[in-house]
């Protein structure tokens, strides 16, 4: 048999990038369910967007993930390994904010891979609705709801309406994906698709801003614009006794959120916890818009979503800040929100005594991102009490991390064909013992006849 093949993806994100190490069996390139991660390394450090100062720091912060891949992929197949980078919403607001740091980030990181003996395929920016298609094809590769090709006997295509959809929350932004089964009024939104022989109109929408930290961001800076002292913000989400202090730099540091004309970048601003869920959830809900356009079904901010269908997969910040409060297995709504609820309520003092050895600023953010959690997919992208146990929490499947990464690569390398895969059908164990027995016979006739023209022959010259 030949030697599995192996393949990289670097997962740029916003706030930190990770490597993902695949292989599959080299003999089986178009078949499905048989990539697996065989490892992963997360990037020490931020994510990559947060170099546009320092731009060799991106490509030397990927060397230690590099390192570890080369000592898992023997030696003999690095250089057939091909290997790629995408960035995804940290990139997207730095190309908006500078390009030309953008451009000098991607140039040192792709400088860096380049060192190493892989087939690094280039860095790229992936769009929004990209993250949100690509992560669609890994969750339904996994799950093997596009096709289903069992070892004998032809494929078959499960119907197209036992899709799952897709929820992703990152850093910077956050994307809903699915098969509405209708037709998609808005073209903006529609992703055509043709994987094993099978066409799919899904519907997909990247919300940029609206990823966990950036959407925090965007809480914190709301809150100072609506704070009675200028200096003082009293922040809702955060635990009663919670004191810190912020420049006016530090909050409005992101194209996300716009400084005030009167404010100076050097002045400190006081920011102390209510612990009041209810005015949390206020405050949160005024970061979107709810209103729908006439004759028009929308998420959020007046964007086009057709109805909700079938089940979703919500992997990501979805999964990592619920399953921290253990909220991730298929509890009823109002257990999700009576537990986020009473921790909100918890002052700071308890929870540090609770959740000792927990960072900081995780315990600090933990009622706010739950809380816009709830927003998000409730009032956001349209959820509900009947709806919610469609939502599955996950962090992999089948041993494999989800995200956009693994439908990267399938794509990238083609290991989805447009068209069926062709199948070797394998023969069962009494067809292989006929065989073996027909090709025995054959040989013993063949040698037979061999020795037959060998005589003749011999007669032929004494004659």
């Amino acid at each position: 048999p030949l030697p599995p093949q192996y393949g990289l993806v670097f997962d740029a994100g916003s706030t930190h990038t990770s490597l993902y190490i695949y292989r599959w069996p080299a003999d089986k390139e178009n078949g499905t369910g048989i990539v697996s991660q065989v490892d992963s390394c997360t990037v020490d450090g931020p994510g990559i967007s947060s170099y546009a100062d320092d731009p060799a720091g991106a490509g030397a912060s990927l060397k230690p993930c590099l390192d570890k891949a080369m000592k898992i992929i023997p030696a003999e197949q690095q250089q057939e390994t091909p290997a790629y980078l995408g960035a995804t919403a940290g990139m997207r607001l730095l190309r908006e904010q500078n390009s030309t740091k953008a451009e000098q980030v991607f140039a040192e990181v792709s400088k860096a891979i380049g060192e190493y003996p892989v087939d690094f395929r280039g860095a790229r920016i992936l769009t929004g609705n990209e993250e949100g298609s690509f992560g669609w094809i890994t969750v339904n590769y996994l799950l093997e709801t596009l096709v289903k090709c069992p070892f004998t006997g032809p494929c078959t295509h499960p119907p197209p309406e036992n899709v799952i959809g897709a929820l992703d929350l990152g850093g910077a932004s956050t994307q809903i994906t699915f098969f509405p089964g209708t037709t998609i009024d808005d073209s903006g939104t529609r992703a055509l698709l043709r994987l094993y022989g099978t066409n799919y109109s899904i519907y997909t929408h990247s919300y940029l801003c609206y990823g966990q930290k950036q959407a925090l961001k965007m809480l914190m800076a709301s809150l100072h614009q609506d704070s009675p002292s200028p200096q003082q913000i009293s922040h809702p989400c955060y635990p009663l006794g919670y004191q810190e202090n912020v420049t006016v730099a530090e909050l409005y540091d992101s194209p996300c959120v716009h400084a005030p004309n009167t404010s100076s970048p050097t002045e400190v601003l006081t920011v102390t916890g209510a612990g009041n869920p209810t005015s949390c959830s206020a405050a949160i809900q005024k970061l979107f818009n709810f209103s729908c356009g006439a004759n028009r079904t929308c998420g959020f901010n007046g964007v086009y979503q057709p109805p909700l269908r079938g089940q979703f997969f919500a992997f990501s910040g979805l999964y990592h800040t619920l399953h921290w409060l253990n909220l991730t297995e298929e509890l009823p709504l109002r257990w999700v929100n009576g537990t986020i609820q009473k921790f909100c309520n918890s002052s700071w003092k308890k929870l540090q005594k609770e959740f000792p050895t927990t960072n900081r600023t995780h315990l600090r953010d933990t009622c706010a991102a739950s809380s816009y959690i709830l927003t998000l997919l409730l009032q956001g992208f349209k959820f509900n009490h009947t709806t919610w146990h469609k939502i599955h929490f996950v962090q992999q499947v089948n041993s494999v991390d989800v995200g956009w990464t693994l439908g990267y690569m399938l794509n990238l390398t083609n290991m989805i064909p447009s068209e069926d895969p062709q199948r070797v059908v394998g023969l069962q164990r009494s067809n292989w013992i006929a065989a073996t027995v027909l090709l025995a016979i054959m040989l013993i006739l063949i040698s037979l006849l061999a020795v037959m023209c060998c005589r003749s022959f011999s007669g032929y010259e004494r004659l």
